[in-house]
């Protein structure tokens, strides 16, 4: 059992073809075909029904697929971080989402520059979940998130709690408000963006099934789980890709939903932004990279991030990405 062999069975076993992974692989179907039947030879076990199309995994397949796919992706990520620790990049990688870019992201871009002219900086859009992926590939050397990440290869710091604030059309009733509770939000359709979601939580809403009986399912989306600790579920939700769009529907006036406050800026001629009195109606900011590899730079933009903060007199705990490796 080799690299290749593993890496052909992958790629037939992703995408049910023999001549689709061809392409994906750039090696022939020959090729492939004899390096799964060595493996399958190896193993002693047949891993794909060849007699249906699309291709089908056996049930050993589908075990061996779903372990050593978990296997590969790690030696990938090693070989990746090997790499860097060997030759580390000049420019520092930066991921982020969205929201972010709306509150101090700019600020401290700035502050590092200025103390450190000589530093380049790549700025990358990209969701929490994915700036995981986008670690262990290298693509990023550090991410700004929204979500707390439990992965082996992966440390991160709480940077701080963001209150929500609830974005309403200027023409809606609760507008005049300066402070709002969730219960008299209820009755709204709610506006949903998050594209990440919450580890299965122990909070749960009821559901009704086709007897009237209601069933508990666990709340992963994050503003229904904000609803759902109060025991409240919104009359209506509508599921949108990202924030800007949401924002958008809400100054058209077809929901309202819930914003860090950095984002209390956006759309103002439409939307106005008031507080929850919800004490834990907060957003956090995580600031994540890997354990056994931390960028040089990365110390250089902690201490911007604290000099901002300092500056605008948030509260904060100065913390620090320690080694693993």
């Amino acid at each position: 059992m080799d690299l290749k062999q593993l890496n052909a069975f992958i790629a037939i076993a992703d995408l049910k073809s023999f001549s689709a992974a061809t392409s994906k692989t750039g090696l022939s179907q020959p090729t492939l075909s004899r390096l799964l039947k060595q493996l399958e030879t190896d193993m002693g076990v047949e891993l794909i029904d060849r007699y249906h199309r699309p291709l089908h995994l056996t049930e050993a397949g589908a075990f061996f697929y779903d372990k050593i796919s978990t296997i590969l992706t790690e030696i990938d990520t090693v070989t990746s971080m090997t790499q860097r620790l060997s030759a580390p990049s000049a420019a520092l990688n930066i991921g982020f989402v969205p929201s972010v870019l709306y509150g101090l992201l700019p600020e401290v871009i700035a502050k590092l520059k200025q103390s450190h002219p000589d530093i380049e900086v790549n700025l990358k859009d990209i969701s929490s979940y994915q700036q995981i992926h986008a670690l262990k590939s290298g693509d990023i050397d550090i991410g700004f998130g929204r979500f707390a990440h439990q992965d082996p290869w992966i440390q991160q710091i709480l940077l701080r709690h963001e209150r929500y604030l609830v974005a309403l059309p200027k023409a809606h009733p609760l507008a005049d408000s300066d402070e709002q509770r969730l219960i008299d939000l209820a009755n709204n359709r709610l506006i949903l963006y998050h594209q990440t979601h919450l580890p299965i939580s122990t909070t749960a809403i009821p559901i009704k099934s086709s007897n009237d009986q209601p069933s508990f399912e666990p709340v992963t989306e994050p503003l229904l789980h904000l609803f759902a600790q109060y025991g409240i579920s919104p009359f209506m939700t509508t599921t949108v890709s990202d924030l800007q769009v949401a924002l958008g529907l809400v100054a058209a006036g077809e929901g309202i939903t819930l914003v860090p406050a950095s984002l209390k800026t956006v759309r103002t001629e439409q939307i106005v932004y008031r507080r929850l009195l919800h004490e834990n109606a907060t957003s956090p900011i995580y600031l994540h990279t890997l354990k056994d590899f931390i960028h040089p730079k990365i110390p250089d933009l902690l201490s911007a991030i604290y000099q901002v903060y300092e500056r605008r007199g948030i509260t904060y705990r100065k913390q620090s990405f320690t080694s693993q490796g």
